[in-house]
């Protein structure tokens, strides 16, 4: 490694300790025993195989997330819609499989199209932000979060209206797929190989498509200034849109993702906060694909394991978004620092 790249990594793991303390003051503060907290969180997310499947299964869509949003960020674009894009994949793929279910087509057909029409919804429902950026001057902020409204209204108008149970409307979502409809598990294991091959493909689909293609190229030169881009007579809104539909597709596969794999239907919380969660990985690895495997399936075991916390010391296992959120905010001020005294 160069000194430089030293020096970066030094810079970063003081945002890391810097993060730890300030959650370890919020322990202490609470009369709460931190380092305790600590290992109550690591053996909740690799005491056990079921554990380390569990983090795994959680890694899966927060990857898919993750790749997507990589893409509008080198774009310069903050899809905070990612969630609604989510949602908006699940009710596709939960109207795809509801619409085939009782059709003579082979399962593993019916599996497919269903992926694919969660993939087609997200990425339908990006593009609805990006055309209210690009042709309507609403920021992708603004517009996104609107769009999270809608599709979060469109899921419970779903659920409680034309696909609630026979008789009656539930919270617990509508009626389970049977069996054959499930994407295939681990034995032993709720951890589909399928989501797992499909996240480690988003993965590498991302890092080859920002690092060595003419495309990414053309798009984060979008990124960095629309301006001069344009100038250079790149197609800037159409980049635009493009990153946004492609961020979606990634975020509408998690989704079907979460209705095929993990719940087996739909219910009103099926995004599970994993686009909010994708956003701060995403500022975290600064654009690096290769290194958002880790960073989230740092983040899918922080949420695995503080499950443990309410049971073994009574605390809200709402700590491990202090953690997250904490060690994103360290990190990006240390970056701030560095650079303002780096020049200097």
């Amino acid at each position: 490694m160069t000194k430089q790249q030293w020096q970066n990594l030094v810079w970063q793991l003081g945002g890391i300790i810097a993060a730890l303390l300030f959650t370890t003051i919020i322990l202490i503060a609470s009369g709460a025993p931190p380092f305790k907290a600590y290992t109550e969180i690591i053996n909740g997310a690799l005491g056990s195989a079921q554990s380390i499947a569990n983090v795994l299964k959680s890694w899966i869509p927060l990857m898919l997330v993750t790749a997507g949003l990589l893409v509008t960020f080198a774009a310069g674009l903050w899809n905070i819609g990612v969630e609604g894009q989510i949602i908006v994949g699940a009710i596709f793929s939960t109207g795809a499989l509801r619409m085939l279910q009782d059709t003579s087509l082979p399962p593993v057909l019916i599996m497919t199209l269903g992926v694919l029409a969660g993939m087609l919804g997200g990425a339908l429902w990006a593009s609805m932000a990006g055309a209210l950026k690009t042709f309507g001057g609403v920021n992708e902020i603004f517009g996104g979060l609107g769009l999270n409204f809608v599709a979060t209204a469109l899921a419970i108008w779903l659920i409680f209206g034309p696909w609630k149970r026979p008789g009656v409307g539930s919270m617990s979502g509508t009626e389970p797929f049977d069996s054959k409809l499930w994407l295939p598990q681990v034995p032993g294991f709720s951890l589909s190989p399928v989501g797992l091959v499909l996240a480690v493909a988003a993965a590498i689909i991302i890092y080859f498509l920002l690092q060595g293609t003419y495309f990414g190229l053309r798009l984060k030169a979008v990124g960095k200034n629309i301006h001069a881009a344009f100038l250079l007579g790149i197609p800037t809104w159409q980049y635009s849109l493009l990153a946004f539909a492609l961020c979606g597709l990634f975020a509408g596969t998690a989704g079907a993702i979460q209705v095929m794999s993990v719940y087996h239907n739909l219910i009103p919380a099926i995004s599970s906060g994993y686009g909010y969660l994708g956003l701060m990985v995403a500022m975290l690895v600064n654009y690096q694909a290769l290194l958002a495997v880790p960073v989230a399936l740092f983040f899918a075991a922080l949420n695995i394991g503080s499950i443990r916390l309410p049971i073994s010391l009574q605390l809200d296992s709402s700590l491990a978004g202090v953690l997250q959120g904490t060690l994103v905010l360290f990190v990006m001020l240390v970056a701030g620092a560095r650079q303002k005294w780096g020049k200097k």
